[in-house]
């Protein structure tokens, strides 16, 4: 009986150290305050001053400065094909031979002519002279040397009807021999060699397309023309030309024309800006992002345009504080020009604020900058 009293007493004994623990354990388990939340991985940036280039896009297709359809201008033979498709041709380098035995058969024919009319010609003269010295002396007629006279006159016009002939004749030979009009680029061949080409063939033998200069024709609103036209007061427009993406500049030109009347149905100006296009990334009927530099904003305040965000209110920033937190700054903000926003009141030069990674903000977050992930090469491929 006493082991057994001893073992119910230990048993309480336990039973009251676990309620003591509890209720002693509790209050100072409540009072450890919770773990801080994770710090939120963000991208961010430095506000800073740069020269800002304010410009004008909009959407062009490119147009050859010069597009000529080579065809025949008389009917024969095409003896020769000298160009190879897809050449590059300057005025003058020969592109086709038409068989030209029957124009050189025509001008030897002219220049004979020639020849017999003319030697008539001499002899007619000769005869006038001798026959105006007898007149002198009454050994010949007036009406003789009248009649001879008209005769002189009647063959030197037919001489000159000769030498017409004759040029003509000659005109028609060079036309056998076929020449590019100007330099470019040889499209597809549209006959073959051997066959039989006439004046009236609608194809021709090969288009030929200037490609250096080119042209890009290209519209904008109508409330831009005041400034587009203080920047032409200034000077030649500079216009640049990208890709269809956006990211890649093909090349850099001039504004040559403001077309002289605006599409009432879509409120817009067509213009037309000239590229040298000295490595051929601009092409005949290509379409491509146009960008008009209107002036240059220096020395202004800049964020990355990754920074915006946008709220019923307007455009705000989330601004990393000393502490490692952030706040919603609202900002008023310029033009946006290349993924940059000019900043106009809100922020100062120094400032950093997140550009990417707003998503999981809100004021007061605690936040850890991390460095902008690396393209891979497939995301950078285009």
């Amino acid at each position: 009986m006493r082991r057994h009293g001893l073992i119910v007493g230990a048993i309480a004994l336990s039973g009251m150290g676990l309620a003591a623990w509890h209720w002693l354990g509790a209050p100072a388990q409540a009072q450890i305050p919770p773990p801080p939340p994770p710090a939120i991985p963000v991208q961010a940036a430095t506000v800073s001053r740069a020269d800002v280039p304010i410009e004008e896009t909009g959407l062009g297709n490119v147009q050859a400065f010069n597009t000529v359809t080579v065809k025949v201008q008389v009917n024969g033979e095409l003896q020769k094909v000298a160009f190879t498709e897809g050449q590059m041709v300057k005025p003058g380098d020969l592109l086709a031979q038409i068989d030209p035995r029957p124009f050189q058969a025509a001008l030897d024919q002219a220049i004979a002519k020639q020849a017999q009319d003319q030697a008539q010609l001499d002899n007619d003269r000769l005869n006038l002279q001798r026959d105006s010295n007898l007149l002198v002396h009454q050994f010949a007629a007036q009406q003789t040397v009248d009649n001879e006279k008209a005769s002189v006159a009647q063959l030197e016009a037919t001489v000159q009807g000769d030498q017409a002939a004759v040029e003509n004749a000659r005109v028609q030979l060079g036309y056998t021999t076929i020449t590019a009009p100007l330099a470019g680029k040889t499209g597809i061949r549209l006959v073959d060699q051997g066959n039989i080409v006439h004046t009236t063939d609608p194809n021709g033998i090969v288009v030929i397309t200037q490609l250096q200069p080119i042209s890009v024709i290209f519209t904008l609103p109508e409330g831009d023309l005041p400034a587009i036209a203080d920047a032409q007061d200034k000077g030649p427009v500079t216009v640049s030309a990208f890709n269809q993406d956006d990211d890649r500049e093909l090349d850099q030109g001039t504004l040559a024309l403001v077309d002289n009347l605006i599409d009432q149905t879509t409120g817009t100006i067509r213009l037309k800006a000239t590229f040298p296009n000295p490595h051929n990334r601009v092409w005949p009927g290509q379409f491509v992002n146009i960008r008009l530099l209107l002036r240059t904003e220096h020395d202004v305040l800049t964020v990355p345009g990754g920074a915006l965000q946008r709220s019923a209110s307007g455009y705000y920033v989330y601004r990393i504080k000393s502490d490692d937190t952030v706040e919603a700054q609202p900002i008023e903000i310029g033009q946006v020009v290349n993924h940059l926003a000019v900043i106009t009141a809100g922020l100062h030069e120094g400032d950093r604020v997140v550009t990417a990674g707003q998503y999981r903000l809100q004021p007061g977050a605690r936040i850890t900058v991390t460095a902008a992930p690396e393209k891979t090469a497939e995301a950078a491929a285009p």
